[in-house]
């Protein structure tokens, strides 16, 4: 028996279509770009009501389908179960305006939570309470959102003080401010 020659020893082709390198601060790895994604779902998610949108969305989704049940769990059937389907279109239509537009969440809250409550008498309990819950939840919720504050700012805003005059000549009774002299006042326990 022969030996087998060694293998030969691997030759480098020029790659006519390799890779262009990564741009600075891009990841090759898909983890990089999920967490870059996250973040800007999450700087996106704050920009409006997201969890009152949640909530009412879910609340008309169980008093729309909550008349398709069976028979057996529903406790109004005919044309009062329209009323209730009707109620919960109006809870996910009141989510969507909450979510795509947020200056709007004053009235979109008030809406779901007239909604909410209508939908007691008119589907099923409210959904068998559980969508009532929810929506006037997520109603309340996006009535009380508010937008984030902008962040504050670095210096002192100083309008309308003239540069030349110094925080010594503002002081009120002091020489060249003409302001009078105010004698300091003393705070007294009211005994005498």
């Amino acid at each position: 028996m022969t030996p087998d020659p060694p293998p030969a020893p691997p030759v480098q082709h020029s790659q006519p279509h390799a890779r262009p390198p990564p741009r600075a601060g891009a990841s090759r790895h898909p983890a990089g770009r999920t967490r870059g994604t996250r973040a800007a779902f999450r700087r996106w998610r704050r920009t409006r009501p997201f969890w009152a949108t949640v909530w009412t969305a879910l609340g008309g989704f169980v008093i729309f389908f909550l008349p398709m049940a069976p028979l057996g769990k529903i406790l109004q059937v005919g044309v009062g179960g329209i009323a209730g389907m009707a109620g919960g279109v109006v809870l996910m239509a009141m989510a969507l305006l909450m979510l795509f537009m947020p200056g709007q969440r004053h009235t979109a809250g008030v809406i779901a939570v007239i909604a909410g409550v209508a939908s007691f008498p008119l589907s099923n309990l409210g959904g068998l309470f559980v969508g009532m819950v929810l929506s006037v939840l997520g109603g309340s919720m996006a009535f009380a959102w508010l937008p984030e504050k902008p962040a504050p700012r670095r210096g002192l805003l100083r309008r309308g003080r003239p540069a030349d005059r110094t925080p010594a000549d503002r002081t009120p009774g002091r020489p060249g401010t003409g302001g009078t002299s105010v004698p300091p006042v003393s705070v007294r326990s009211g005994s005498a």
